[in-house]
């Protein structure tokens, strides 16, 4: 094992051996080496043969097994050292186009400078949550792990991104936080994340620059915080910047540019709003034309300083701050523009009339005049005096450069400050990852002061890149229980003790800035005094003296001395910054400020560690360095990144010339001996660089185990054994608790025994194909060579016996032979059969002889076999049915104690329900004998009612016979009135003549008079009107008492005694019920009795057991006895099961029967209970209706009688007076007094009488009517005349017969109504009476598929039938779709009804119901898929129902009568078909996250064939961070998963064409999640890894056919992950397999194929990989292909989903609701 025996021993070795241009070649051994040779014998690849020296003490490093080669870690490699590292990432850049690659904790990332399409979205969700040895090497996956650690650790981490200018440092860092920004997008609407990523074109602009090894080079050092909260999202983020490079902004080198920030300000000179800056293009300022490039090419200027703009409002600085900065950035462009004038030798002088001077002056609002003289001179102050002296043009240029470089560096920082208050955060960070984005080690021709800053910090870093490096060999070490033993690394703290060390070269750089005369020589001069031959790390160049020598970790840098003084200081003299302070432009003048006002309004939260602090005064004492002030800052980021976990990215340039894909080796070299990646390589290869587990090992060499090591179980152990065994120096491995540690060089010995191994076995197998093949083709040609020789004898036999004389005798010979043949063959045959018969006669014999003795002998044995098996039958049948008879009895036993219990169990319930059925009949009776009591309160309210009509009949007859003999009086006055009156008349005669002049007046009253008469008998009209209307109601109220009789009388006739009938059976029924589960209890019991009694008299089971021996239950068993008594135990106990199931089963028709006849009586009495209110109602009614005719009755003939009396008498009067006024002139006064009286009768008596309302009495009406008799008694005395009095009393009788004949008529009419009220009264009490005994038959009913509810249990059906509903007890025995149709049901109610505002309620709460049950349960796979069946069911109703047409042609008659009859709800349809889609995409976003993780580990890593490995156990190392939590998924697992989601999706009702919709979908993803893997893990790109994956597609297409869904074009979908499992397994080599490749793979698209090409990876020595020639060719052949130049698949695509209309095949009528439904308060209507 050990490598001088590899060159020993074995021939055609690889090794590597120094080249001046490719650093390193390989070389073949030709002839064995031999300890001691001086030279190697060699041949290069080329052909060329090479004697190479070599020193037997350092022989030149092996080159590793093909099979290694491109490895995704170096530190993977068996042989670890640079050329081995060179060579990988050589392989691997320029042949596979892969970029990063992994050193151990090192991302290696190099250039290649061309755009890559490994940066979208997709790849980040691909990379996100994987471990980072899972993927190919990528920026992404070193993100995600510093992501996770800080996720699962709590503690904060830093990624180190390095490289020199071109390497791609800020792209790296740009990547990084795109990639946190993706995946830990806030939940706030601030967009942080936007606003951090916005940060980068902004330090971009105003911080890089276009140089000659870079276009977009990064001139300063910048650490970015990016501070998460508590659940790991961005809250804020804070920038720290290290050493901007000053100095570019006054000076370039040819063929480099200014900061970019310039050239995007003069591209957009001409714009209206750049127009006072008074700025032109970039050719016409010195300080950005300078290097004569001032475009790069396929750059727009003036669109990147619009996409500044915008990120600089992105992060709310606004335009008035864009503009202040603007303006100072083109004030330092003017001011470098002045023109300073030579006078003479020492001094110099600013012309006033200086434009660009004046523009300088007017942006920044400076004094012009003050800035031109000091510019030119400069102040020195002393002890006694202040002297200012002039400048030479030199040293004014110099302060003018300084003066610029200082007003961009206070810019620079004051932009830094704002972007790090924009992106503060007002909260806690609770962790923080940060990007580190820093100039690598720099080494130039011309080396100064930045570059000597720069390559100090690289010092640091590497320091810390050891001490981690050398933590974490330890913590594995540690981890895995291996004896750790020191490791001999660089320590570099020498090299930065000799740079910061007390009197080091910083200090003394700082003690010579602080000499008023200090010079860079005198600086220099200090150290060589102090470091030449005292320090072996500094050192005197031999022919400069103004340079010095530092040996750095990475190489050796000589710094020229000029200069350093200067830039160290970073000085502007005084006065112009005194100028600057004056300055009325607030920014300016703040820059310069000794205590600087902070321009922003906000106080940040941040504290803010600025690199460059701000300026104090400027006394020299006080004054810092640049130098003092990088190493303050340097040594603060030190601290930062030892209290974080780092994370190293090393960006490498691959060439100059920046040209795709060129791989200079030395460049590369050089860079990854100063970026620290050869040191890791060493430091690993010094201990045990290659790292296995167990199971990779056993995987990889079982090849090499042998057959007894193989029948052990313990793999571990196995693995030790063979180690043993195969490597003898137990110092070359260790082995720990999961991985095998092996040294360098021992992996590549394994692989050599395994490819032997394997050649030896193939090398047997081709000899014995070999072998097997030519004897079966030596075979062959025999057989030929035979046939050939046959014919070819034979023919020439034939020639030459074909003679006349040899034909005839030949033919006689021929017939002789025939005859003579013929007879000795009888003869033989005669003899043949005479002793034939002879034998057969003496065997025959001899046989049945034999036979009859056995036949005989046999007989006799069968009579004995008879009688013994007879004899042993008997008694093992006797045993079997003892035993089987007490296995019966002890089942049975236990049976019937189950069955008693459970019969006893059922008896209780129903007992239960008898009992409540009791208390329901009870509670009837109650209600019927409340009804009957009521019914007796109303006779005795009858009662009562007689008694008052008969007491106001006496009332009545008394009052006629007051009236009758007030009339007797009346007419006895009226006589002697009328006396009275003959005698006046001849007095009145006299006056008649004195009151005719009054006769005017009494007209008048006489037209008075008759318009009163006239209302009057408008009055009379409306009356008789209201009689007749009070007629027509009353002959209504008589019809609808018929129509109660009528009804009352049917029940007596029909239903009264079918439910005495059905009461009489139900309780004989109850009783027999009763009396048969007694019955059974009884025999039951008896049984149980009887067979305990027989078992325990009869059989002991143990004397039963100690009967049976062994032989007898040897006997037991044959011919399956115990297996016919077994079956007959069974076939018992079915049968005891059957005849207790149809008992239980009689037992609960009969219970249903029982409580459906309780319900319909129920119900009928309801419907009597009603029946009975309505009769009371109609009684009550009838009663006031009565009360109030007679009321009328009353009132109405009085007021006509009155009327006509009234209109009698004025009549009377009238032709009275005309004749008294005749006859007596003088009786004048009492005509107009009788006048009046009769006026006051109208209006006081009759007018109240008249208007009385309807609700007087008749007391009320006798009295009125006294109270006129007594006013016409006052006015017969008053008048005194007897004629009038005659009348009066005439009519007064007229009056009280007629009211007496009227009232007899009402009271007759009242009691007609008061009989018809008993009737019915009478009824009602015996229907009461018979519901008791009687039974209403049930009528069958029809429902018409509605459901009734009351508006207000609204909230209750969705609370119960929505929110409430669990989908698993829904689904079983209960059509799909149940609750969809019973909320249908109760929409066609709502719309029955015509009630909008009803309907609108319930769909809303409907639908609201619906999106809380499925926001509730959003996770939850079986509720999702319950609802969008359910959801799918109700549209699909609404449509079927809907009336229209189209929806209507699967409809059955019935259906079509069901449909909705007044209102329209597509909008709601397509409210509901909206919710559908939006459940149906969260439906399949939970299969996918619940599947998604398996996806990878199932169809990818999982080996469906056993035997074809299609991994390669690499042996690099997992990250010692990384943690593989996750579970082992198998391609079952799978498969099982999608057959959960089939079973769920048909349990719960899901359209066939929603289901195939679903399944193509998560085929789809299954497809896209497995190759966008591929893609992404170049260990996976092998043949055998092809075959695995084209099995378990198969599968895949197995389970589509075994559930029916080829048709879901699911298959299909996996289309693009076939067409690459083909990819891999086909032959890759000629022109043909060129063109069959892109003719077969039409689902990839040519970025995919030329991706899997690139990546394809041998698993052994006996493949080989692709050439990049034949990559070329197939991507040439495709160039014509129209694709999308894109890598990933979209696994977020969603197909568009259509939702069918299938009508439902259920019928409305037929639904009837679950009682777990708990929906008791709904009614099928």
């Amino acid at each position: 094992n050990d490598p001088l025996e590899i060159y020993t021993f074995i021939l055609q070795i690889l090794v590597w051996i120094p080249d001046n241009e490719e650093v390193w070649q390989s070389a073949e051994i030709t002839k064995n080496y031999k300890a001691g040779d001086s030279f190697l014998h060699v041949q290069l690849e080329d052909g060329t043969e090479l004697s190479y020296p070599v020193d037997p003490a350092a022989l030149p490093p092996l080159r590793n097994p093909d099979i290694l080669v491109g490895e995704n870690d170096l530190t993977a490699l068996s042989y670890l050292h640079e050329p081995a590292v060179l060579h990988n990432l050589k392989i691997r850049f320029v042949e596979s186009k892969l970029i990063y690659t992994y050193s151990g904790i090192i991302l290696v990332a190099i250039n290649p400078y061309k755009q890559l399409p490994i940066y979208g979205d997709a790849i980040i969700h691909a990379y996100s949550g994987q471990n980072m040895g899972d993927m190919d090497p990528h920026i992404f996956a070193v993100a995600e792990e510093a992501y996770k650690q800080m996720a699962r650790n709590n503690k904060n981490q830093s990624i180190i991104v390095s490289g020199e200018s071109g390497a791609g440092k800020t792209v790296s860092a740009r990547y990084t936080m795109r990639y946190f920004a993706t995946v830990s997008k806030s939940s706030s609407n601030a967009h942080v994340e936007d606003k951090v990523l916005a940060s980068n074109p902004i330090t971009e602009a105003v911080g890089n620059a276009k140089t000659t090894r870079n276009d977009n080079s990064s001139r300063f050092g910048k650490y970015t915080e990016i501070s998460f909260d508590q659940n790991y999202q961005i809250i804020g983020a804070n920038m720290r910047t290290y050493l901007l490079e000053k100095s570019r902004v006054v000076f370039q080198s040819e063929n480099e540019r200014n900061y970019h920030i310039f050239y995007q300000l003069c591209a957009s000179a001409m714009q209206p709003e750049y127009e006072h800056l008074k700025l032109g293009s970039a050719e016409e300022f010195n300080y950005t034309r300078m290097g004569g490039s001032t475009v790069i090419e396929g750059v727009d200027d003036r669109a990147n300083m619009v996409e500044t703009q915008k990120t600089f409002a992105l992060l709310g600085l606004k335009r008035d701050f864009q503009m202040d900065v603007f303006k100072m950035l083109a004030a330092i462009l003017h001011l470098g523009n002045v023109e300073i004038a030579a006078v003479g030798d020492e001094r110099s002088s600013i012309s006033m009339e200086d434009k660009h001077l004046s523009i300088f002056c007017e942006l920044l609002d400076l004094n012009c005049d003050k800035m031109a003289r000091w510019l030119c001179h400069r102040k020195i102050v002393t002890t006694s005096e202040t002297v200012v002296k002039p400048m030479t043009r030199a040293q004014a240029v110099n302060a003018r450069d300084a003066l610029a470089k200082k007003i961009y560096s206070h810019l620079f920082d004051f932009i830094v400050e704002r972007i790090n208050q924009a992106l503060q955060f007002p909260g806690k960070q609770h962790t923080f990852i940060g990007v580190l984005d820093i100039y690598g080690f720099e080494t130039f021709d011309v080396n100064s002061f930045e570059q000597f800053c720069i390559n100090y910090a690289n010092e640091k870093l590497q320091q810390q890149f050891n001490l981690h490096v050398f933590k974490l060999e330890q913590e594995e070490y540690m981890k895995e229980d291996i004896p750790w033993t020191l490791i001999d690394f660089y320590d570099n703290q020498p090299v930065i003790d000799l740079i910061e060390a007390k009197m080091g070269i910083l200090e003394l750089l700082d003690e010579e800035c602080l000499l008023p005369h200090g010079k860079d020589e005198n600086w220099l001069q200090k150290l060589y005094n102090n470091f030449v031959n005292k320090n072996a790390l500094f050192e005197k160049p031999r022919m400069s003296n103004t340079s010095f020598i530092i040996q750095h970790f990475a190489d050796k840098v000589e710094y020229k001395c000029e200069g350093f003084l200067e830039k160290n200081r970073d000085t502007v003299h005084e006065v112009l910054i005194e100028i600057l302070k004056e300055s009325k432009f607030h920014l300016c003048a703040n820059f310069f400020q000794d205590s600087p006002v902070s321009i922003s309004p906000f106080s940040s939260a941040i504290n803010i560690k600025s690199a460059r602090p701000v300026l104090k005064s400027p006394n020299k004492q006080l004054r810092t360095t640049v130098g003092s002030k990088f190493r303050n800052s340097l040594s603060l980021l030190m601290v930062t990144l030892n209290a974080t976990t780092p994370h190293y990215v090393r960006c490498i340039k691959p060439n100059d010339e920046k040209l795709p894909f060129e791989f200079d080796s030395k460049r590369v070299a050089q860079q990854l001996r100063a970026c620290g990646v050869l040191e890791t390589i060493r430091i690993s290869a010094q201990s045990y660089p290659s790292r296995w587990t167990y199971i990779e090992f056993f995987s990889r060499y079982s090849i090499l185990m042998t057959q007894q090591e193989l029948s052990m179980n313990d793999k571990k152990q196995i693995c030790k054994i063979v180690l043993q065994r195969l490597i003898q120096d137990h110092n070359q491995y260790q082995f720990g608790r999961t991985k095998i540690f092996f040294r360098a060089g021992q992996v590549a010995y394994l692989e050599k025994l395994r490819s032997d191994k394997l050649r030896q076995a193939c090398t047997l197998l081709q000899r014995r194909v070999r072998g097997w093949l030519q004897r079966r083709r030596f075979l062959a040609v025999r057989r030929a060579a035979l046939t050939v020789q046959q014919y070819f004898r034979g023919q020439r036999t034939v020639r030459q016996a074909i003679t006349a004389r040899n034909l005839k005798e030949t033919w006689a010979a021929i017939t002789i032979q025939k005859y003579c043949r013929g007879y000795l063959v009888r003869r033989l045959c005669q003899l043949i059969h005479v002793a034939a018969v002879t034998i057969q006669a003496y065997t025959r014999g001899f046989l049945a002889r034999k036979k009859y003795r056995k036949m005989r002998e046999e007989q006799k044995a069968v009579v004995l076999q008879k009688y013994a098996r007879a004899w042993l039958a008997r008694r093992r049948f006797q045993n079997i049915r003892r035993f089987v008879l007490n296995i019966q009895l002890s089942y049975r036993v236990q049976q019937l104690q189950k069955r008693i219990e459970e019969q006893s169990r059922e008896n209780h319930g129903l007992l239960e329900r008898l009992t409540n059925l009791a208390s329901a009949h009870v509670n009837d009776v109650d209600t019927i004998q409340k009804l009957e009591s009521e019914l007796e309160k109303l006779t005795a309210q009858k009662k009562t009612y007689e008694e008052k009509g008969k007491k106001y009949k006496e009332d009545s007859e008394q009052k006629i016979l007051k009236l009758e003999n007030q009339n007797k009086e009346l007419q006895e006055q009226k006589e002697t009135l009328e006396i009275k009156l003959q005698e006046k008349t001849e007095e009145m005669k006299g006056t008649i003549t004195k009151g005719s002049f009054k006769g005017k007046n009494f007209q008048n009253q006489k037209q008075n008079y008759e318009k009163e008469i006239e209302l009057l008998k408008g009055e009379n009209k409306i009356l008789k009107e209201e009689k007749t209307q009070l007629q027509q109601q009353i002959q209504q109220e008589i019809i609808i008492q018929d129509g109660l009789k009528m009804e009352v009388g049917q029940l007596t006739k029909q239903k009264i005694p079918e439910l005495q009938k059905e009461i009489e059976l139900l309780q004989t029924q109850k009783l027999d019920v009763e009396k048969q589960a007694h019955s059974q209890k009884r025999e039951l019991r008896e049984k149980m009795s009887e067979v305990t009694k027989q078992l325990l008299e009869s059989y002991d089971f143990e004397d039963v057991r100690s009967r049976l021996s062994t032989e007898d239950l040897e006997h037991l068993n044959e011919d399956g006895e115990l297996w016919f008594a077994y079956e007959g135990l069974k076939k018992a106990t079915r049968v005891l099961e059957s005849h207790f199931q149809s008992q239980k089963e009689i037992y609960e028709k009969e219970i249903e029967g029982l409580n459906f006849k309780v319900e319909h009586l129920s119900q009928d009495i309801n419907h009597l209970q009603k029946l009975f209110r309505e009769e009371n109602d109609i009684n009550d009614g009838i009663r006031l209706e009565v009360s109030r005719l007679t009321s009328e009755n009353l009132v109405i003939p009085d007021l006509k009688q009155q009327v006509a009396e009234l209109e009698n008498q004025k009549l009377d009067l009238e032709n009275r007076l005309q004749e008294q006024t005749i006859k007596l002139k003088g009786n004048g006064p009492t005509m107009y007094d009788l006048t009046m009286l009769l006026q006051k009768i109208k209006r006081q008596d009759f007018l109240p009488i008249f208007r009385t309302t309807e609700a007087q009495n008749e007391v009320d009406i006798k009295e009125s009517l006294k109270d006129t008799i007594q006013g016409i008694e006052g006015l017969s005395n008053g008048l005194m005349q007897d004629e009038v009095q005659g009348e009066l009393q005439s009519k007064i009788k007229q009056v009280t017969t007629r009211l007496a004949v009227e009232n007899m008529d009402l009271e007759e009419k009242l009691d007609m109504k008061d009989r018809i009220i008993k009737k019915l009264e009478d009824q009602i009490k015996t229907l009461t009476k018979t519901i008791e005994k009687s039974h209403v038959p049930t009528v069958p009913k029809e429902y018409i598929g509605m459901m009734e509810y009351k508006k207000e249990d609204e909230e209750r059906i969705i609370q119960n039938l929505i929110l409430d509903l669990k989908p698993r007890g829904v689904v079983v025995n209960m059509i799909p779709g149940l609750p969809a149709h019973i909320l249908f049901m109760c929409v066609r109610y709502a719309d029955y009804l015509n009630d909008a505002d009803m309907l609108k309620s319930f769909m809303n709460v409907t639908i609201d119901g619906i999106k809380q049950v499925v926001k509730e349960h959003s996770e939850d796979f079986e509720m999702l898929s319950f609802w969008l069946s359910n959801t799918y069911y109700f549209l699909n109703c609404l449509k079927q129902y809907s009336g229209e047409e189209e929806f209507m042609k699967q409809n059955t008659p019935r259906q079509n009568k069901n449909c909705l009859k007044h209102f329209d709800l597509s909008e709601y349809r397509q409210i509901l078909s909206d919710l559908a889609i939006q459940i149906y995409h969260q439906f399949i976003i939970v299969m996918e996250n619940n599947i998604q993780h398996m996806i990878v580990p199932g169809m990818l890593e999982y080996e469906s064939l056993q035997g074809i490995s299609g991994l390669k156990p690499t042996g690099f190392r997992k990250r010692s961070s990384s943690i593989d939590d996750t579970d082992t998924y198998t391609m079952t697992s799978i498969l099982q998963q999608l057959s959960y989601f089939y079973s769920t999706m048909c349990q719960n009702g899901l359209d066939s064409e929603l289901l195939k919709q679903a399944v193509k979908q998560l085929f789809f993803l299954i497809g896209a999640v497995t190759l966008n893997s591929l893609f992404l893990r170049k260990d996976m790109c092998s043949c055998r890894k092809g075959m695995q994956i084209r099995c378990n597609i198969s599968y895949l297409e197995e389970w589509l056919k075994d559930k029916n869904l080829q048709s879901s074009n699911a298959k299909e979908t996996l289309e693009p992950l076939s067409q690459a499992a083909w990819l891999l397994q086909v032959k890759k080599i000629t022109d043909d397999d060129a063109k069959e490749i892109c003719e077969h793979c039409t689902s990839l698209s040519t970025v995919q194929i030329v991706k899997i090409l690139n990546s394809y990876t041998p698993i052994d020595d006996f493949e080989k990989r692709v050439t990049p020639s034949f990559v070329r060719k197939v991507q040439a052949m495709l160039n014509n292909r129209e694709d999308v130049p894109q890598l990933m698949l979209d696994t977020k695509h969603l197909f568009q989903v259509t939702f069918p209309f299938t009508p439902s095949p259920h019928a409305l009528e037929l639904i009837q609701v679950p009682s777990s439904f708990k929906l008791g308060f709904l009614t099928r209507v």
